[in-house]
């Protein structure tokens, strides 16, 4: 956004340096100053929101709650229902969009620009409600194409995806259209959303390295309520200024007992303070650091406690069995068993199996794989998972071969070793703001129990 100021600055310095100026110039200047401030003032950001809401996680509700109480600060162009691994679809959204139609009257009061729900109803669109195949691709569906019909607009501003779920959509659309690339914006909420999604953010990384992207791993979880602090910003909040403010606020109590979850939250944050286009600068949303790589280790049998791996990193297993001409090209047929959850491993031709995992969890970890397949023979192992990344953020750990390299547009969590807060790498940055928000927050709660 063009900064007023910087004209002003401008005008006095020409002033004081030569008192000659032109008529011509001090007007053309304070031209320039009048069109910056109109579009100062009507300028938003364009966002669209793929949301996995309805799934096995509802902190989505809380955000979508605060998204809506928010909805004046955005140009939002879409609610896309992505994968949730759940029940999750696009009849919670309108479910949500339900709730604030009847609290829209009150906030109404307070605040100009609010969305209608009949404006925002025509956002809703459906995207993937599994995950994507090995290559990371598959047939388009109504909200890719929609994330792809919004890039394409004559629009000079750009289009900002900020993705609560897994990253399957905008694989999808960049798949479809890798022409929009440039136009897009992506703020990814990682961490566990990568685990679920495994292969839409590997084919992202693996074909479009210079996406603008920030993959916030673990920097958002400062936002994330503390349960052992029962102050009015964390397990408090909920009775201090929640409760019986509308329907809302009834609506939040079903949701972790109103305890203020809003883990994907950050990436609306991001979007309202600072400079969006700047994510190495403090913001509501974090702050993050560029790098050139990210962490992917590939094992080519079973592992033990001795193999590490990075915590939110990409593990790799390619393994040799039985080669088999009636087994499809990318026929899931690997399972892999890795605290208490299973997950799909796929054929890949002449005798290779592969499995693609990500953990946030560290420390080492045993697992089995095993297959539906004659002669596959089960592998027994272990994993050690460390909280670290690359030393260029700050951390300690070795570089693979087989890492993703990325462009100069990918930021993610700083790994230095002060800026951990409760050994989450760069959350630091968001906990330092986390009650100025929650503070800010307070204030739309509070017409709601007028």
């Amino acid at each position: 956004m063009v900064q007023s100021g910087n004209w002003f600055v401008f005008i006095l310095k020409q002033i004081n340096k030569n008192m000659k100026v032109s008529r011509i110039t001090i007007l053309t200047s304070l031209l320039l100053l009048v069109c910056s401030d109109m579009f100062a003032v009507n300028y938003k950001p364009r966002i669209i929101i793929s949301t996995d809401i309805g799934g096995t996680d509802p902190d989505d509700n809380q955000s979508m709650a605060h998204l809506l109480m928010y909805s004046n600060e955005f140009d939002l162009e879409g609610l896309v229902s992505s994968p949730s691994f759940g029940s999750g679809s696009t009849s919670e959204i309108y479910r949500m969009i339900d709730v604030y139609e009847k609290d829209l009257p009150k906030l109404s009061r307070h605040v100009k620009g609010l969305m209608k729900p009949k404006a925002l109803r025509k956002l809703v669109k459906q995207g993937r409600t599994s995950e994507l195949p090995p290559c990371g691709y598959d047939e388009p569906t109504e909200g890719s194409q929609w994330i792809v019909k919004q890039a394409h607009k004559n629009d000079p501003r750009p289009l900002y995806v900020l993705v609560w779920g897994c990253l399957e959509d905008v694989a999808q659309a960049l798949h479809d259209a890798p022409d929009i690339a440039p136009k897009l914006r992506v703020y990814w909420i990682g961490g566990p959303n990568k685990k679920w999604g495994v292969n839409g953010y590997c084919y992202i990384i693996e074909h479009f390295p210079n996406l603008w992207m920030i993959e916030n791993n673990t920097t958002y979880r400062a936002f994330i309520y503390d349960s052992k602090n029962r102050d009015q910003w964390n397990m408090g909040y909920f009775q201090t200024f929640i409760k019986d403010a509308g329907h809302l606020g009834r609506d939040f109590a079903a949701y972790y007992k109103g305890n203020p979850k809003l883990g994907d939250t950050p990436s609306l944050l991001y979007m309202m303070d600072g400079d969006p286009t700047n994510p190495e600068q403090q913001s509501w949303g974090g702050r993050f650091v560029r790098c050139n790589r990210t962490p992917r280790v590939v094992f080519h049998g079973a592992t033990t406690a001795r193999d590490t791996a990075q915590v939110c990193g990409i593990i790799e297993w390619q393994l040799q069995g039985p080669v088999r001409n009636d087994i499809a090209i990318d026929s899931a047929c690997v399972t892999l068993d890795i605290r208490n959850q299973k997950w799909r491993g796929y054929y890949k031709g002449d005798g290779l199996y592969v499995v693609r995992h990500s953990t946030y969890y560290t420390g080492t970890l045993p697992y089995t794989i095993t297959s539906t397949v004659e002669g596959f023979a089960p592998i027994t192992g272990e994993i050690t998972v460390e909280n670290t990344w690359d030393a260029a953020l700050g951390g300690t750990a070795k570089t693979h071969g087989t890492d993703y390299q990325v462009g100069p547009q990918w930021w993610t969590d700083s790994y230095a070793p002060d800026d951990y807060w409760h050994n989450c790498a760069g959350a630091r940055y968001q906990y330092i703001v986390r009650e100025d928000i929650m503070r800010d927050w307070a204030k739309r709660w509070s017409w709601l129990k007028e």
